[in-house]
């Protein structure tokens, strides 16, 4: 991976600008659906997210969640979140999907979001077990 662009990721301008992006694509985003003040409200939100990042320095936790200051220790710390949050989600479109054909619908969009996630776990279990 080149320096620069491992630079721009590791920096600590990176979470901070992230976060005013996502605020920006939530405010148009409700902007297009007619609930501007949502979109300020959601903007808001995210700004003050990546104040804490950009003012929140001397927290390690905020500094590995916001990409400098990682190292080995946090690469495993975020690989174990990230399967814990997977399993949380899966087990939340489960439930939900469950609850919708229970009331008589047909469970969508639940069963889709599902599949998408079997998938996405064989293709992963395919494509690391081609590379080991």
């Amino acid at each position: 991976m080149p320096t620069a662009r491992r630079e721009i990721w590791r920096s600590r301008w990176f979470m901070p600008a992230f976060s005013v992006f996502l605020g920006l694509l939530m405010l148009a985003a409700f902007w297009i659906g007619d609930r501007p003040g949502d979109g300020v409200a959601s903007l808001g939100v995210m700004m003050a997210v990546g104040a804490l990042f950009l003012f929140g320095g001397r927290s390690e936790t905020l500094r590995g969640l916001g990409g400098p200051g990682r190292d080995e220790r946090w690469a495993m710390i975020d690989l174990r979140a990230t399967a814990f949050a997977g399993i949380v989600t899966i087990l939340a479109i489960i439930g939900a999907w469950l609850v919708e054909i229970a009331r008589g619908g047909d469970g969508n969009p639940y069963g889709a979001l599902g599949a998408v996630a079997g998938v996405a776990y064989i293709v992963g279990v395919a494509l690391l077990r081609w590379r080991s």
